[in-house]
């Protein structure tokens, strides 16, 4: 349903014919993480995130999984040599 709350006129999951029904009654605010992150949307109530109500919970533990500000660190992995695979590649 469309939100008649905070997000006016986007599409909102917790909408019902009975108004918003995510804890609290509304959507919150987007967090100082958030940044520069393009998941943010300004409304007439301020600024929010479009892919989760609550930013807070996503950054409590760990950075948001959706983030568009972030790089990503990949770990290359040097991979364990088996000493045994590696005897016998050198006595060939």
């Amino acid at each position: 349903m469309v939100c008649t709350s905070v997000k006016e006129g986007s599409d909102c999951f917790f909408m019902s014919k009975k108004g918003c029904e995510f804890n609290g009654g509304s959507c919150h605010a987007i967090i100082e993480q958030c940044g520069d992150c393009q998941k943010i949307k300004e409304f007439p109530a301020g600024k929010y995130c479009t892919v989760f109500p609550e930013p807070e919970a996503k950054w409590r533990v760990r950075n948001c999984n959706m983030a568009t500000h972030l790089k990503g660190t990949i770990k290359k992995e040097t991979g364990k040599v088996n000493p045994l695979k590696a005897s016998k590649r050198t006595a060939h």
